[in-house]
């Protein structure tokens, strides 16, 4: 894992962190509320598949590695799991059956960001994103252009469908249609069809409180090929102020772009909200400008699911979902664990 933020920035990250109505849903009834505050970092908060990521993001910045690197560090670990299919190595493949990965990360101290978006063949986006910010004025590379970069740099082409995508992915061709010439496979023998979409987002504190983030992903399963959602856009799948605090989103890309989501909990956080407020506060925004039909359960509650993760730079954190169920990451001096996200609605 590059090491080079850390060395690059090291004096003026040090310098840098002693600077230091009409429609109104609530909280779910019953659910509790998450929004701590305690000590200072080092922590870490992900999304609910990204404990390990978390744990070992936390057990990097102890050891004095930089903010970013520590937290790209950590969900490379998830990147890398064929069990986890909603990134990296395993991750569910376009409707071609390709592959095609998303990734931003942002570093606090420097205010500087990279990213990727269409990457085939690339297990670690995430790093790719790093090297992008590290070593070019550029903020996203994407497609072939970031396949190139990745590979310049060192990073192995590899075959990213594993057999168990695979068989998800045929299971839906032969499914998704009776107007088609597919023939309907047997239950047994298939991998279940999983949930459509899936995203690890992780934002870190030092204990110089300095903050990072990062998001990555494979994406909508099945998606259009070049489909590109919020995670690689800087203010949409996260966003990171030194000043203020941390934010990432996971869910329905295309709802958290049109509202810059991760951009808008952190300009929250700086007008006052508390993390968890400033999750609900950018929900509540997109269930008031859903409006397309199929995205609607009813009017003013849509039918897809939103979760957002904020962290702050007093050490403060909160996650909310758009609907119940979710639950979150954390790991600081009390441990590692998940914790529930409360939803806007029941």
């Amino acid at each position: 894992m590059s090491q080079r933020v850390s060395r690059r920035n090291f004096l003026r990250t040090t310098f840098g962190s002693a600077l230091g109505a009409a429609f109104a849903p609530s909280v779910a009834a019953g659910t509790r509320v998450v929004s701590r505050s305690g000590a200072a970092g080092p922590i870490a908060i992900s999304s609910g598949n990204g404990l390990r990521a978390t744990t070992r993001a936390v057990q990097l910045m102890r050891d004095g590695t930089d903010v970013l690197v520590s937290a790209v560090s950590g969900v490379n670990i998830i990147e890398a799991d064929p069990e986890d299919m909603t990134v990296g190595y395993g991750g569910l493949p376009n409707e071609e059956g390709i592959v095609e990965l998303d990734a931003s990360v942002m570093h606090g101290p420097t205010h500087r960001a990279g990213a990727v978006a269409g990457i085939r063949e690339i297990m670690h986006p995430a790093t790719v994103a790093l090297r992008v910010m590290e070593s070019t004025d550029h903020v996203m590379l994407v497609g072939e252009g970031a396949q190139r970069f990745a590979v310049a740099h060192g990073f192995p082409r590899e075959n990213l469908l594993t057999e168990k995508a695979r068989k998800v992915w045929i299971r839906w061709k032969e499914s998704r249609s009776d107007r088609d010439d597919w023939i309907s496979p047997e239950e047994s023998g298939f991998a279940p069809l999983i949930e459509k979409g899936g995203t690890v987002h992780c934002s870190a504190l030092d204990a110089s409180g300095d903050l990072g983030g990062v998001t990555t992903t494979s994406g909508l399963a099945f998606k259009i090929p070049g489909r590109v959602g919020d995670s690689p856009i800087v203010g949409a799948g996260m966003f990171v102020d030194n000043e203020v605090g941390s934010a990432g989103a996971t869910g329905r890309g295309e709802s958290v772009i049109l509202t810059a989501g991760s951009a808008s909990i952190v300009a929250a956080m700086r007008r006052g909200l508390e993390p968890l407020e400033a999750c609900l506060e950018v929900l509540r925004r997109i269930a008031r400008s859903t409006r397309s039909k199929h995205l609607l359960e009813k009017p003013g509650r849509p039918n897809f699911n939103v979760t957002f993760y904020a962290l702050r730079k007093d050490g403060q954190y909160g996650s909310a979902s758009m609907l119940p169920g979710k639950q979150f990451a954390v790991s600081d001096a009390s441990g590692n664990r998940l914790e529930d996200c409360p939803s806007l609605f029941e």
